[in-house]
C-alpha cells in the first residue's frame, strides 16, 4: 500500500513516488481486494488497505468516474448513507472465454471479469474431419457462446491445448503430431474476435486450476501429473508455475524409455513414455495382467511420481487427467505408498478434484487475471 508521496515496498529510500505513480498503486489494491473478497465499503477499503480517508474517497470516485466499480448495495439495514454504500467491481464491464482443445473435442464457457460463467457448450470433432470445416464450426461456436451469454465482445481469450507453447512467441508449436486445425483455430480467432487470445499448454492450466481452486490449495510447490489419452506434467516450485527455456517442462511424453516400439522423434512422441503410460497403455497393461484400471494406473503413476521426487523434490504430487481422477484417492494412496519405497524423499501424493473441468478451470483463471492486468492498470 502507499499513500500519495509515500514510499512503496521495494522502492529505492529517499525517491518517493509521484502523485500519478501512488494513485495507480492504490486503486490497484482497492480492486484487488474487491476482485477477492467482494464488495466493501469505503470505510472497509481503508481497513484493508490502511489508507486515510480522504485517499479512500479519492480512489473510490475514480474508479466510479472509469466504470471499473460501483455501489451493489449497502452494508446493513441499520445504516444509511455514503458510509454504508458497498462498492464492488463492474463485473459486466469485460468478458472472457476459456476453451479446452482436445483432439476429439473443443469445450468453451464464457463468463465475466470475476469469473461467474454465463454460458458454456462444447462440440465433438470427428477423426477424419477436414480442418477447415472444423475451424469454423469451433469459431463459430465461440462466437455463438459468447452471445448466449449476453456478452457485446470478449476481452480476454485463453486457450488450452496439447503441445508446447513458444514462450517467445506465445504460438503453439508443432512438434507433437497434433492436428493441423489446433493451430489454425487460434490463428482463425485471433482473426475473428476482438480479444487478447493466450494459447497455454492444458496440463499447466490444469496444474493452476489444482492450485487456485483444487488439491494443491495449500502448496506453493508441487508437480501435477496428466494421465489420460495423453500425458504430461505442470510444476509448480516456489509458488510458480515453471515453463522451461523453450515451453518444455513437464513433457514427460517424449522420455525414451526402454519396452517401447520405437523412440520419440521430434514431432511424435510415439516410443516415448507416453507409449507407457497414456490411456491405451494402462488399459493394455491392466488387461496383460489382470489388473482393474488403477492398478494398471498405480503402477504406472508410481514410477513418475517417483522420478518427479527425486528430481525436483515437490514435496507433492497430484494426479490428474482421465486415469487419475478415476482412480481417485484409492489410487494416490497406493502410488504414495510405493513412492515411499522408491525415494529418501517424503512425497505426498494426491487425487485431483477438478477432474475434466481442471483446463477450462485454469483457462477462465488465466484470461481473467490477463483482463484484469490491463484493466486494473
Amino acid at each position: 500500500m502507499i499513500n500519495s508521496g509515500g514510499t512503496p515496498s521495494g522502492r529505492i529510500p529517499g525517491m518517493p513516488a509521484s502523485p500519478s505513480t501512488a494513485r495507480a498503486i492504490n486503486d490497484r489494491l482497492a480492486l484487488e481486494l474487491l476482485q477477492q473478497q467482494g464488495p466493501l465499503t469505503a470505510g472497509q477499503l481503508k481497513t484493508e488497505t490502511g489508507l486515510s480517508r480522504p485517499t479512500v474517497a479519492d480512489l473510490v470516485e475514480r474508479l466510479q468516474a472509469s466504470g471499473l466499480i460501483r455501489v451493489v448495495g449497502e452494508s446493513g439495514a441499520d445504516r444509511r448513507g455514503p458510509n454504508a454504500r458497498l462498492y464492488g467491481i463492474v463485473a459486466d464491464r469485460a468478458h472472457l472465454a476459456a476453451l479446452d482443445v482436445r483432439t476429439e473435442s473443443v469445450a468453451v464457457v464464457v463468463a465475466d471479469l470475476l469469473g461467474t460463467r454465463l454460458a458454456e457448450a462444447s462440440l465433438p470433432i470427428g477423426g477424419d474431419s477436414e480442418p477447415g470445416p472444423v475451424v469454423q464450426r469451433a469459431a463459430a461456436l465461440v462466437e455463438r457462446t459468447s452471445r448466449d451469454a449476453g456478452a457485446a465482445a470478449l476481452h480476454s481469450v485463453c486457450v488450452g491445448a496439447p503441445g508446447l507453447i513458444d514462450p517467445s512467441t506465445g504460438e503453439l508449436r508443432d512438434t507433437t503430431g497434433l492436428p493441423a486445425w489446433h493451430r489454425m483455430l487460434v490463428a482463425a480467432l485471433q482473426q475473428r474476435l476482438p480479444a487478447r487470445v493466450i494459447v497455454e499448454n492444458e496440463t499447466n492450466l490444469a496444474a493452476l486450476a489444482e492450485q487456485r481452486l483444487g488439491a494443491a490449495g495449500d502448496r506453493d510447490s508441487f508437480a501435477f501429473l496428466w494421465l489420460g489419452q495423453g500425458v504430461g506434467a505442470g510444476i509448480f516450485l516456489d509458488g510458480r508455475l515453471r515453463r522451461g527455456a523453450s515451453g518444455g517442462a513437464g513433457e514427460i511424453g517424449f522420455l525414451p524409455v526402454p519396452g517401447t516400439a520405437g523412440i520419440p522423434s521430434a514431432v511424435d512422441c510415439d516410443g516415448g513414455f507416453h507409449s507407457l503410460a497414456g490411456t491405451a497403455a494402462i488399459r493394455e497393461l491392466g488387461q496383460r495382467y489382470g489388473l482393474v484400471g488403477e492398478s494398471a494406473a498405480g503402477v504406472v503413476a508410481a514410477a513418475v511420481a517417483a522420478d518427479h521426487a527425486a528430481v525436483l523434490d515437490p514435496g507433492c504430487v497430484v494426479l490428474g487427467g482421465e486415469t487419475g481422477h478415476a482412480g481417485g484417492e484409492a489410487l494416490a494412496s497406493r502410488v504414495e505408498a510405493r513412492v515411499a519405497a522408491l525415494s529418501p524423499l517424503p512425497t505426498q501424493v494426491r487425487a485431483g478434484v477438478l477432474g475434466d473441468a481442471a483446463v477450462l478451470s485454469g483457462a477462465l483463471l488465466t484470461a481473467g487475471e490477463a483482463a484484469r492486468r490491463e484493466l486494473f492498470g
